[in-house]
């Protein structure tokens, strides 16, 4: 364990005893319980002293002992609708992954976008991009990876060596996978845990839903404007790369795919499955307004596909299924554990008032919509690169909303925008794993994400103001 853990483990239950054994109160008995609790879980989530999952489990144990809310009450977050549409994604990624669909999706789509260096380069950004759609941005990189640097060995090994310009091209496609499994995730509900969170948020504490259609309204275009402007700053600007030939890195492609052999029964019955699954939930309210007694939600449709890939048999005479169960010892259950949590500290907030005095404090403020906006999306994307992003905003989107209530402007306004910006990590290898990943493969130096991540993030901040300002007044 380094020193930074080991300080976080004990400065957490440090601060926490501190702030809650003192003299006075800084909000009220309950509300300075439930700022010692956050204070201690965020030490923790920064240090990452325990497991982010672990630390998430605080609120089921202390909101009770400290007569916050009740354990049923708590409890109740951790199996909320949200986690389980989660899990149904995550399911459905398991399955993805076991069949080697994601694998073949990634190689057909490098394929047909060509085999100069600029295209290769787009065609492992967009495989990427679409695969973080639906499974862990970090599992779209794992996948990638391996691909590129049998790309990149080509140039490694051919007559005249390791070139400056070959050394572009390799940063431009390792970055451009992170960069790309980053950005990708925003396009759904399902792509990043950061948008789960707040949908999640806004379902318990506002009673506002966001479809899965709604999202990707607003989601898919900003992932195809941040893939594109990172392509073209990578390519174009930063590492140029001119005069490489590639007079193999077809025969790689083609290689890998033959190595897959023909699309397999079972790929195709979860490519149906996958299909079936993004139609209804891209229609589900029209076919909701056609048939109104199915009265089918995102939820139910995630929990149909899980349950399906599980009972719908392969074989049925040999009892060959797609999933079985010991499959999901390799499901993301600690980030369904840190929705629970995270869900639970918005309540406390809300329930001992917190938010209400942080939505008095900016009504009598005198700060423009605009200004606070810009500030909360930029507190948002730098404060990402630092700690983890889905519990940045589990702590942060409770105390946004207050600040939207007390501008008098409707909180998805800012909440969207901002939960967005948390996954806008592109300068430090620690700040995602995609970052981490394509940062250990040793072709990438950290002054070179540094330089290239700072100039993508003030891009994606004037972006993502431009969102606020223009373009989700008209979508909410």
């Amino acid at each position: 364990m380094n020193n930074s853990k080991k300080i976080g483990l004990i400065l957490g239950p440090i601060l926490f005893f501190v702030i809650h054994s003192l003299p006075f109160f800084i909000v009220s008995e309950k509300g300075d319980a439930v700022i010692a609790i956050a204070v201690w879980m965020i030490v923790w989530w920064i240090t990452e002293a325990v497991s982010i999952a672990v630390t998430s489990l605080l609120p089921l144990v202390l909101f009770p002992l400290l007569k916050i809310m009740p354990i049923a009450e708590v409890g109740a977050n951790y199996g909320s609708p949200i986690i389980f549409l989660f899990f149904g994604g995550f399911v459905m990624a398991l399955a993805l992954e076991k069949v080697n669909l994601h694998k073949r999706i990634a190689l057909t789509i490098i394929k047909y976008t060509g085999t100069t260096p600029n295209k290769i380069i787009l065609g492992f950004m967009l495989a990427t991009a679409f695969l973080s759609m639906w499974i862990s941005n970090t599992a779209s990189t794992v996948v990638m990876l391996p691909i590129a640097i049998s790309v990149i060995k080509l140039l490694v090994n051919d007559a005249d060596g390791f070139t400056k310009n070959d050394q572009n091209f390799a940063v431009s496609v390792m970055l451009g996978i992170a960069f790309s499994a980053n950005a990708g995730g925003i396009a759904t509900i399902i792509g990043t845990p950061p948008n789960s969170v707040l949908i999640g948020l806004l379902e318990n504490e506002y009673q506002i839903q966001i479809s899965f259609f709604k999202w990707m309204t607003i989601g898919l275009p900003f992932s195809i404007i941040m893939v594109t402007v990172c392509y073209l700053v990578l390519v174009k600007w930063m590492f140029p790369n001119k005069n490489i030939q590639f007079s193999a890195s077809g025969a790689i492609i083609a290689t890998e795919l033959n190595k897959l052999g023909k699309i397999s029964g079972k790929e195709k019955m979860v490519l149906i499955v996958f299909a079936i699954t993004v139609f209804l939930w891209v229609f589900r309210a029209l076919i909701n307004e056609l048939f109104p007694n199915v009265a089918l939600s995102d939820t139910i449709i995630s929990i149909i596909a899980a349950i399906s890939l599980f009972a719908i048999p392969f074989n049925i005479t040999k009892g060959d299924f797609i999933l079985k169960w010991k499959d999901t010892e390799k499901l993301a259950w600690g980030i369904l554990i840190l929705f629970g949590g995270g869900l639970s500290l918005a309540k406390g907030m809300s329930s001992s008032g917190i938010v209400t005095i942080v939505t008095e404090t900016i009504a009598t403020a005198e700060i423009s919509m605009l200004v606070m906006g810009a500030l909360l999306i930029v507190l948002m994307l730098f404060l990402t690169e630092l700690m983890s992003n889905v519990a940045l905003v589990a702590v942060l989107a409770p105390v946004i909303a207050g600040i939207a209530i007390g501008l008098q402007i409707p909180i998805l306004y800012l909440l969207i925008p901002v939960t967005m910006a948390s996954s806008c990590a592109f300068m430090l290898p620690m700040a995602t794993p995609p970052n981490a990943i394509v940062y250990a493969s040793g072709y990438i130096k950290v002054n070179q994400m540094v330089r290239i991540g700072f100039i993508l993030n003030l891009i994606a901040v004037l972006i993502l103001i431009l969102v606020y300002q223009y373009i989700i007044p008209l979508l909410f």
